[in-house]
């Protein structure tokens, strides 16, 4: 009988023994912030230049929209300013040489018609005197003058006139018609440039949601990428250990066929992901866990895959 029970005995320690499961740390698992790359202007996809799973550094080429109507808008708002440019340009100059010339000629013959009024006049200023003409001839030939007097001053005027410039006034105008039509270039080339996204950072495609051909709405993503500093480990740690965790502080995360991996933690929930009906029990607290986020570096986020089971444990 004290065999028997020394047996049975050693069979419960085993038992126990094999009952009792290792502490392998908080139990977790890798994800990312994704960013999606989206146009803001809707159009027929045209070309898709990556794949998923594919690296891309920042500034390739991710995928174009058709731009037909883009370009030809761009093309208008481009004739639009050239034309509004020489408009202002116009306005610095006066008449053309030739427009000048005949304003001349016509200066030059006034002048001779004054000259002949003048000397017109003064013969019958001089026949007066001699009593031959009455004076009534006299004031007419003086009136001749003085009319032709006139138009000389007239036409010296338009020659000048016609050397100047547009008004200020003018000018300030067309050159705001300039600034406008060079500001509807540039809305123009803007709309042709979002036509073609490129990736924003060094990361990983994740995921292509539109084939080649197919209608994309504007604001609708096509590509998501994964940088590697935004892949994390998102872990729960219970109630009870929740004091030994603070942010900034270091974690280790380890999975299946990995080395572990420093990771620092970034974010710490101030709510539980389990809350009991009415009050904490002791056995109802003991259910309680955190979520709790850490980050590794860039260059070991990349032997992480989302969707990863990982254990977390504290860094010693």
């Amino acid at each position: 009988m004290r065999m028997k029970a020394i047996a049975v005995a050693g069979v419960l320690v085993l038992l126990c023994a094999c009952g009792q499961r290792q502490d392998t740390g908080w139990s977790g698992y890798a994800d990312g912030d994704y960013v999606y790359v989206a146009a803001p202007i809707a159009g027929q996809l045209g070309a898709l230049n990556v794949i998923s799973g594919q690296q891309v550094t920042k500034g390739k080429p991710l995928f174009a929209l058709d731009d037909v109507a883009e370009k030809a808008a761009q093309e208008e708002a481009n004739a639009r300013l050239a034309a509004a440019s020489y408009q202002a340009a116009d306005t610095e100059k006066g008449k053309r040489e030739a427009e000048v010339s005949v304003n001349q000629a016509q200066l030059a013959q006034a002048r001779a018609l004054a000259g002949n009024a003048r000397n017109d006049l003064a013969r019958k200023r001089e026949l007066l005197a001699k009593g031959f003409i009455a004076q009534a001839q006299v004031d007419e030939a003086a009136h001749t003058y003085e009319q032709a007097q006139a138009r000389v001053a007239e036409l010296a005027s338009t020659v000048q006139v016609a050397r100047l410039p547009a008004r200020s006034d003018e000018q300030r105008a067309a050159q705001a018609q300039v600034d406008a039509a060079r500001q509807a270039l540039r809305q123009s080339e803007w709309r042709a440039q979002q036509k073609q996204q490129t990736a924003p950072v060094d990361a990983q495609v994740a995921d292509t949601f539109f084939r080649p051909c197919e209608f994309v709405n504007a604001g609708q993503p096509v590509v998501s990428l994964l940088p590697a500093a935004n892949v994390k480990a998102r872990f729960y740690v219970p109630e009870t250990q929740i004091q030994s965790i603070a942010l900034g502080g270091n974690v280790t995360l380890n999975c299946d066929g990995c080395q572990p991996i420093a990771a620092r933690v970034t974010f710490i929930s101030t709510k539980p992901e389990y809350t009991p009906p009415v009050i904490y029990s002791n056995e109802q607290r003991a259910k309680l866990v955190f979520l709790v986020e850490a980050k590794p570096a860039p260059a070991d986020a990349a032997k992480l895959r989302p969707g990863q089971p990982l254990s977390v444990t504290a860094a010693k």
